[in-house]
């Protein structure tokens, strides 16, 4: 599949319409999820139900949001100049990344082949992280995710927050992790699938 990238802001209808009834990276985690034991996740499963109902009616889910994540969103701006300063860097505005039946909301390219990813986190999330070895590893699905989806070869990660140290990570693409997420991605798109097919089902035997 050609890779198509989105020119629109984040968060807009038109951000919401591109990203309508497929797996994006902020989800990976959710669909390589499973429940204790091995069994089904909760979580995945409302995930997969949230996009079928996406496909089937045609409408967007909503979706939560709260003051923090508002803020958050502003923050994004003053994080991306604070890295694009002290790494002497360009970032480029991305709307939406489309690869196949996948996609991801890169907050920046960087030349040809980085990608920037921002997190927001209050002082007691972000001074945790500052003395963490290694990449934080609950963002790793949705880096190379990224990473994926935007066939780029690296990350860098910052957690933000104001008068705070920031923090950059960076990651390099991680193929054996990447295949893990190929196949989840295909095996959640195949339930996805049968889903809608046996919901439409149910409709016509109504």
């Amino acid at each position: 599949m050609a890779l198509e990238i989105f020119d629109m802001a984040q968060n807009t209808p038109e951000w919401l319409e591109a990203r309508r009834g497929i797996p994006t990276c902020s989800e990976f985690s959710t669909v390589l999820a499973s429940g204790k034991g091995g069994g089904e996740s909760v979580t995945r499963k409302k995930y997969l139900y949230r996009l079928a109902g996406e496909i089937v009616t045609g409408e967007l889910a909503e979706t939560y949001n709260n003051a923090f994540m508002d803020r958050g969103h502003v923050m994004e701006d003053e994080a991306r100049k604070a890295y694009a300063f002290m790494r002497d860097a360009e970032p480029t505005l991305i709307g939406f990344v489309r690869n196949g039946r996948k996609g991801g909301s890169p907050d920046s390219f960087i030349g040809e082949s980085g990608i920037l990813e921002i997190k927001t986190n209050q002082p007691t999330v972000l001074i945790e992280k500052l003395f963490r070895d290694g990449f934080p590893a609950e963002h790793k699905a949705q880096v190379q995710g990224q990473l994926w989806v935007c066939e780029r070869e690296w990350a860098d990660l910052i957690c933000y927050w104001p008068r705070m140290p920031l923090l950059i990570r960076r990651a390099y693409r991680d193929e054996t992790y990447i295949r893990t997420l190929a196949d989840g991605v295909e095996r959640f798109n195949d339930e996805l699938d049968a889903l809608v097919e046996r919901i439409r089902r149910y409709e016509e035997a109504a």
